[in-house]
């Protein structure tokens, strides 16, 4: 394909020959100029690092990632599939957005608006999403706030079912679910039947939101010089929660099952298509491309800084931070189903001795001994059971952890309702549960520092009259997400939370970064793009991330759109509800 002609703008981004001072200065959109001389900067590169592992390291690396390990079957075939789409495409398209923020020293209006007034348009668009998903990101903070605070009792209150104070009975909606999903659902959230009933405000869920941009808005104040120093804790902290949680939890009955149900390899799944969807979204997801966050936050580094290096270590910590991270969901979800099987033998055993106790002895009675459940092993009840299913009546019910394994917990669930299960039965329950919620409380904060950061960065580049004025802008952002965000702290709010999820980014952060890769690959140009580059860094990188960039990593992209378009076309909008009468 022809190299389309450029324009002189164009041709004034980072060519060879050009001094240091005109790569790093930039006419503003008042016709100011900004000069990189006068540009924040990271105080050491530990704090560079911290900032982008902190962003591209978030919720979705602790409940997303795990879930799909478990829906498709273990993550054996999936870690693979990740391994090769992380290598191919999303190393590539990081290492691309952090080389542009570092040459041009811009946020991501400023940087497509350099290689093209036309492109402007995806800095606008990177803004505009990085607003979306930061509406509906700090409700997530708010619940683990709610939650957190809810963990400084013993019992925790999602231990037991609470009785009705007029019957004294276990509530119904309670006794027909279970109490945490009843604490969710009805004491956290106090949800509609649908999204039809928006319902009240809830006061409780609108402090902690307001709690949530509070806390938002003091740490990113002063720019990256105090969201900065709150890195040091909010993005290490996770990792020792997790390092905790994995060795207590190897200790747990059941955790053995867990990690073989995790790392056991069904290669059959790569011949599925949407398996590929489903990582190439995770990577994509997981190194936060297209919200123009990782370029903020490179732009911020000296132009010789070795930003390919810093592709390559962010990337691996992200898939190694999942890895760990679903080791220790599957770890405790071993235990979970272990409980629960364990729990079906005793019950099922208790009807055996009734039956004994009546006199009901038959040939087909159990060679172990019913009158103590503990000492049963769940294989030798299924192997019983297997033989004589039949003649012991619809009571006596089949006990599987395989199929308490399969049983999966999408997202918000595998935190508040899964996680909060087991917890509560670990000795020292508020110690563990308080632990969690303040690394969902820190995962939550270090992506969202990020997200705003994306959307603050820009502004005051492209804006003199904004930059002029950071705070009075970080604070006025933080007003208006709070003001949008109490759609979301009405008892409808989760539907809403779940339809912005689910509808609000993927789409368009895709056309985004299908946009940016055009631009750099076919509008400015490989070749010159990676002489840019050799020029930051005085060595040249490999060539074959021209033809990454050029071919496969469009391509892939093109793919994802098509076959998310496609699954949403099909499948339509939909979101699930609790209907406080059926309990489902």
């Amino acid at each position: 394909m022809e190299k389309p002609s450029l324009n002189g703008e164009e041709q004034a981004w980072l060519g060879q020959g050009q001094s240091q001072s005109q790569l790093t200065s930039v006419d503003d959109a008042d016709g100011g100029e900004t000069s990189s001389a006068d540009r924040p900067a990271w105080d050491s590169k530990l704090q560079y690092v911290l900032a982008q592992v902190g962003f591209s390291v978030g919720l979705g690396n602790v409940w997303r990632f795990p879930y799909l390990c478990h829906q498709n079957g273990g993550g054996g075939g999936l870690h693979a599939s990740l391994c090769v789409l992380l290598v191919i495409v999303g190393v590539p398209l990081f290492f691309m957005e952090l080389a542009a923020g570092q040459s041009i020293r811009q946020g991501s209006i400023g940087v497509w608006k350099h290689i093209s007034p036309k492109l402007v348009g995806i800095g606008y668009s990177s803004c505009m999403v990085c607003f979306y998903v930061a509406l509906y990101y700090n409700v997530i903070i708010a619940w683990s706030l709610f939650y957190l605070g809810n963990s400084f009792q013993y019992p925790l209150p999602w231990h037991q079912c609470p009785v009705d104070v007029y019957t004294n009975e276990t509530v119904k909606e309670c006794a027909k679910s279970s109490p945490t999903s009843y604490f969710w659902f009805r004491k956290a959230l106090n949800i509609t039947n649908s999204i039809d009933e928006s319902g009240e405000f809830n006061p409780i869920m609108t402090g902690c939101l307001l709690a949530a941009w509070a806390i938002v808005s003091l740490a990113m104040i002063k720019g990256i010089k105090s969201s900065a120093r709150v890195m040091y804790f909010s993005s290490v902290f996770p990792y020792v929660v997790l390092f905790i949680f994995l060795i207590r939890g190897v200790m747990l009955d059941g955790a053995m099952e867990g990690i073989t149900y995790m790392f056991y390899p069904k290669l059959e799944i790569w011949g599925n298509v949407q398996v590929w969807r489903q990582a190439a979204t995770q990577v994509f997801f997981a190194l936060g491309l297209g919200y123009g966050s990782v370029i903020a936050y490179s732009s911020y580094n000296p132009v010789n800084n070795n930003c390919h290096r810093d592709a390559l270590m962010v990337s691996s910590i992200n898939f190694m931070t999942s890895v760990l991270a679903s080791l220790v969901v599957f770890v405790v979800l071993g235990f979970r189903a272990k409980t629960i099987a364990q729990g079906c033998v005793a019950r099922n055993l208790g009807l055996l001795n009734i039956m004994a106790t009546e006199g009901s002895t038959q040939h087909w009675w159990p060679w172990f001994n019913i009158t103590e459940p503990s000492t049963v092993a769940i294989n030798d009840y299924r192997e019983w059971y297997s033989h004589y299913s039949s003649m012991v009546g619809p009571n006596i019910t089949d006990c599987s952890l395989e199929e308490e394994m399969n049983k999966g917990v999408e997202g918000t669930g595998l935190a508040f309702i899964a996680f909060t299960e087991v917890m509560a039965l670990f000795p020292g329950s508020p110690f563990w549960s308080t632990l969690f919620f303040l690394m969902l409380l820190n995962l939550g904060l270090s992506t969202m520092f990020g997200t705003m950061q994306g959307i603050l960065t820009p502004l005051m580049d492209n804006f003199s009259l904004l930059g002029r004025h950071r705070t009075l802008l970080t604070v006025s952002s933080c007003v208006l997400g709070f003001v949008i965000g109490l759609l979301f702290t009405q008892r409808s709010g989760n539907y809403f939370v779940t339809m912005f999820d689910d509808y609000s980014a993927t789409l368009p952060l895709i056309i985004v970064v299908i946009f940016e890769t055009i631009s750099v690959s076919w509008v400015y140009g490989t070749d010159r793009f990676l002489d840019d580059i050799e020029v930051m860094l005085k060595w040249r990188p490999p060539v074959v991330y021209k033809y990454l960039w050029k071919y496969v990593c469009v391509l892939a992209m093109g793919g994802l759109l098509t076959a998310s378009f496609l699954r949403m076309v099909f499948k339509g909008p939909t979101y699930t509800s609790w209907n406080q009468d059926t309990v489902r």
